[in-house]
This record gives structure tokens, C-alpha cells and sequence, in this order.
């Protein structure tokens, strides 16, 4: 019995003093060495060690330094220069579950992970302290430095690195989400199958402060619960569109509250400063939105797009299933001033203004401008109806070198103008007059112009048309079909006007100078995308004291 029990007490002595020898080989360099040769030859995945450290002031904790992680064959996931397991009872039946991991000054590289291979380890708590985290291939693309925070438990799976159930808080001095540089962030939150909710999201943005709150679900659909930027100053290089794409990428972006204050952003060919804006309960999705009882409300110093510029619009809008109904609209535009109020129907595309004014306007039209009256309006815009339209004082120009004009302090009222239907600009319907104190029509001066119509689904009626040409007055009046065609009749007298004054407007020169009466009957065609000059014919009648003019004007040559 002696023998027995002296045997196995040698036998466990040797046990201990193996064990010894193994816990101090395991924390010298050939130990460390021997560790990583052992899991890079019998997995899949290479491991990397300078040295194995344990103190029994913390018997449950191993130290790793300069540690290095990843699939074969591919760069390191996880270089870190110092990693903390703690060890768990929960490893005797799963030896890859810690209680706890820590990673300390080191890299974080979810690019290096093949979208087959989840990292084999799990952990009550990953805690990461001074870490650097690029993740450029997630849904939420993030680069971050100096990351402090923990992920509670960690059990990351194919889909998601946080796990299918997790709460987490971090904060990193610098991170770039989606390529939107911030500094000073905090992020704390939870996810449960695959929604990620954020209770709290705040960070230093484009030199001013972002605060706010929202969740994401499974499908990649975003829900804003509240979002405050101040004081950003934003520059892109980006142009508009694209600054605005990937928000039109998501599946949808919904939005409780979001809340801007003097944020100024600029690109390339646009930028918008000094910008408050509220906006409440909008869903979008794609190129188009929805919302049950939303507000949008915004004000500016500046707004400017390409050539288009506004200087301190303002802009309150209401939402809802029906469509948008435009409460207030102002702004200075051209040097003069704009307003509007009137709604846009949803079932219909219709957009009805109820006030149009424009006042003191300087305003040059771009050399593409009658392209873009006959080209069709987008989808959601088929109709444009004014309640109400009035002009004072404006100034138009064309600087079109084939036929320049301009008139000045155009005065105007109008009723009922249906300008636009079938996507279609036009005079469709309505009655509208313009007058200014003075006006040039391809080099031809003209006092007081003045021109009155009804439109209807027929025709446009022009009424009266007058103008004082040097010591003379012309009158006419005229038609335009609303067919395709677009048949145009002018009828138009001259009294004691130049015998000129028809040269600059197509009309072949005269043989007579000087004052004269004359009487102009022409018919043509304004059909779009064809030329004029061929489709007129017309008659002219042309007195002056000395001698009497008549002539023929066939397929735009006179006979």
C-alpha cells in the first residue's frame, strides 16, 4: 500500500512539475513561437506572438503580445501589441469562449475577413482600447482611430462582427462613416437579429457638432428618431446628385426629426450657407417619399446650383398622403424678389400655385431656354396651374445673338394659367397681360409695349398688342393654335412708324424710308423643332408719302 500510494504521489509530483515546466515554457519566446506554429499548421487560420505573459495577482487573465490574427493566406484581421484573454469555465466545453478579450494598440481590419470565415473566437466582452477599426465593406463603411469601447457579449457571426445579439458603446477620437469624416464620437447602442438601434450618436462634424439617435433593421431600412447638426461647414467635391445618392441607395431612410442650425455645405457647383432647417416624419425611398402629417421648414442666406441662385429663401412646406402643401414661399432671385404659396397633388402630379409675384427681377434667360420650354417635365410634375400671377418691374434679357431681346420694367397680372399639362409647357388655358415702359426686339427699340390673351384648349387669343415705334404706333392682334402644328395668324398695323421697322424682325428690306402706314396679314407655323421661315406667308401693304408698297411673302420668300 505504501508502494501504491508513493507511486502516485511521484506520478502527480511529475504532473505538477510538467505543468510548471509548460506554464514557463509557454511564457518564453519558444513558447509563444510553439503556440503559434501549432495554430497556423492545424487550422485555417495563422497566428503570430512575441511572448505569453500570466500573473497570479490575476490567475484568470493571459496576456498575448504582439499579437497578430487572420486567415491563411490573406493580411492580418487583428494586429493588436497587447491582448488580454480572460478565461472562463464556459471553456471547458467551448475552449474558444472567453470571458473576456481585450485588444490594445493595435488594428482591427474587417477587410482582410473573406465574407466565408467568421473569426473562431467569442467573448462575454471584446473590449478595444486604442484600436484602429476599417470596416470599408459593410453596409455602414467606417474608418476609425484611438477606439475606446466594448462590445457586451461578442459573438460575431458571417453576418454582422457585433453578433446577432449584443449592446455596445464606443467612442473614437477620429472615424469616417461613408467616407463623412468626424472627430470626439461616441456611439452607444444594441443590436438584436439584425437591428442595430443607436440610443445615442454624437460627434464633432465638419467643424461643427452632430447629436441624434436612430435604428437600422435588418433590410438596411434607417429610422432617424431624432438628428441635430449645428454649425457644420461641409466641403465636397462631389456634385449635388452625387452628395445626395447614397441616401437615394437605401432601401428607405425615415425620418422622426431632424434638426440643422447655420450649417453652410458646398461643392464643386453648388452650396447652400447659413441653413436652418427642421424637417419631421418623411420617409425616402429611392426618387420618392411619403409621410403622414410632416413639416419641412428651412430658411438660407444663399442657395446656389449650377447658374441658379436663391438669396434668402424661405421655405414652409406641409406633407402628407395627398401630396405637399407649399404654405410659404419667398426668396430674392435675379436681384428681385419671388413669391409663393399653392399645393402638389400626388394622385394628379398637379402643382397649383394659388400666388405667384416676382418684382424687380434682372434676369438674363439662358441660351437654352426655348429647348427646355419644349422639352417634357419629369414624371412627377404633368400639370402647373397659377391661381394668381403678377409681375412689376422687371428686366428680361435675351442675349440669343439670332434673335436678341429684352424688356424693361415688365409689368403683368394674370388669372387661371394653366402653363403646363401632359408634362408639357404652354399657355394652355387663362388670361394673362404684360406691359413695360420700354423693350428691344433684335435691335428694334419699342415704347410701352403692351400685350393681352385668353388661352384655351383651342387657342391662344392674343387680343391687343401695341407698342410706340419712333414717332408711330403699332396695333395688331393674333392667334395660336394649341394643335401640334401650332398655326399662328397676325394681324398688324403700323401708323406713322419707320418703314424699317420690320427689317430686324424677318422681313426683307424695303425700297422706302421714312415714316409710313402699312397693314400686315401673316400666317405661319410654330411647330416645334421646325423652322419658322419656311412655314410663313402673308401680305404687307406699305404706304408712305411718296409711293405705295405691296407685296407677297410665299414659304418665307417675297414674291
Amino acid at each position: 500500500m505504501k508502494f501504491i500510494g508513493k507511486f502516485f504521489l511521484t506520478i502527480l509530483l511529475l504532473l505538477l512539475l510538467g505543468l510548471v515546466v509548460i506554464y514557463v515554457l509557454l511564457q518564453t519566446q519558444w513558447g509563444a513561437g510553439w503556440v503559434s506554429r501549432t495554430v497556423s499548421d492545424k487550422t485555417a487560420w495563422h497566428l503570430s506572438l512575441r511572448k505569453i505573459e500570466h500573473n497570479f495577482s490575476s490567475p484568470s487573465h493571459f496576456v498575448l503580445d504582439n499579437f497578430s490574427f487572420g486567415h491563411d493566406g490573406q493580411p492580418a484581421v487583428v494586429v493588436a501589441k497587447r491582448v488580454d484573454l480572460g478565461l472562463a469555465l464556459l471553456q471547458f466545453s467551448d475552449p474558444l469562449h472567453f470571458a473576456s478579450i481585450e485588444l490594445r494598440d493595435g488594428v482591427v481590419n474587417l477587410a482582410n475577413l473573406t465574407a466565408d470565415h467568421v473569426l473562431p473566437v467569442q467573448a462575454g466582452r471584446l473590449q478595444l482600447t486604442s484600436m484602429r477599426v476599417d470596416s470599408p465593406n459593410t453596409p455602414l463603411p467606417l474608418e476609425a482611430r484611438q477606439v475606446n469601447g466594448g462590445i457586451m457579449p461578442w459573438k460575431p457571426s458571417a453576418q454582422s462582427m457585433l453578433g446577432s445579439d449584443a449592446q455596445f458603446q464606443m467612442s473614437a477620437a477620429e472615424m469616417k462613416v461613408n467616407k463623412v469624416p468626424g472627430a470626439n464620437v461616441l456611439i452607444q447602442g444594441s443590436v438584436t437579429q439584425g437591428r442595430m438601434l443607436f440610443s445615442n450618436v454624437g460627434a464633432d462634424l465638419a467643424r461643427g457638432s452632430m447629436t441624434g439617435s436612430a435604428e437600422r433593421d435588418a433590410q438596411g431600412n434607417w429610422l432617424i428618431r431624432q438628428l441635430r447638426l449645428n454649425d457644420i461647414r461641409l466641403q465636397t467635391s462631389q456634385s449635388l446628385a452625387d452628395f445626395l445618392r447614397p441616401i437615394q441607395q437605401l432601401p428607405s431612410v425615415t425620418v422622426n426629426r431632424l434638426d440643422m442650425t447655420d450649417a453652410r455645405l458646398q461643392g464643386p457647383d453648388w452650396a447652400v450657407t447659413d441653413l436652418d432647417l427642421t424637417l419631421k416624419n418623411l420617409t425616402l425611398q429611392g426618387n420618392s417619399w411619403r409621410s403622414d402629417d410632416g413639416s419641412l421648414s428651412l430658411n438660407a442666406s444663399n442657395f446656389i446650383n449650377g447658374r441658379f441662385e436663391l438669396n434668402d429663401p424661405i421655405v414652409n412646406v406641409g406633407l402628407s398622403p395627398q401630396g405637399v402643401a407649399l404654405t410659404q414661399f419667398s426668396s430674392r432671385w435675379a436681384n428681385g424678389v419671388i413669391r409663393a404659396d399653392g399645393s402638389w397633388s400626388r394622385s394628379d402630379n398637379r402643382l397649383t400655385l394659388n400666388n405667384l409675384a416676382v418684382a424687380g427681377l434682372e434676369y438674363t434667360l439662358p441660351e437654352s431656354w426655348r429647348d427646355r420650354w419644349q422639352a417634357a417635365l419629369p414624371a412627377w410634375l404633368d400639370t402647373v396651374e397659377i391661381k394668381r400671377f403678377t409681375s412689376n418691374r422687371n428686366l428680361i434679357i435675351d442675349i440669343n445673338p439670332a434673335f436678341p431681346f429684352q424688356m424693361t420694367s415688365l409689368d403683368g397680372s394674370g388669372e387661371n394659367l394653366l402653363l403646363a399639362r401632359q408634362h408639357q409647357w404652354g399657355i394652355w388655358s387663362g388670361k394673362l397681360s404684360l406691359n413695360a415702359s420700354e423693350a428691344t426686339f433684335n435691335r428694334t427699340d419699342l415704347r410701352h409695349p403692351s400685350l393681352s390673351l385668353n388661352a384655351d384648349d383651342r387657342q391662344i387669343q392674343v387680343t391687343e398688342l401695341s407698342a410706340f415705334s419712333g414717332n408711330g404706333l403699332l396695333e395688331g392682334s393674333a392667334s395660336v393654335g394649341q394643335q401640334a402644328d401650332r398655326p399662328v395668324a397676325l394681324t398688324l398695323k403700323g401708323q406713322a412708324v419707320p418703314a424699317n421697322v420690320m427689317q430686324n424682325w424677318g422681313w426683307p428690306a424695303l425700297p422706302a424710308s421714312g415714316a409710313s402706314n402699312f397693314q400686315l396679314q401673316l400666317n405661319a407655323s410654330l411647330k416645334a423643332g421646325a423652322p419658322l421661315k419656311p412655314s410663313v406667308n402673308g401680305s404687307l401693304s406699305l404706304r408712305t408719302d411718296e409711293q405705295q408698297i405691296q407685296q407677297q411673302m410665299q414659304a418665307g420668300e417675297v414674291r
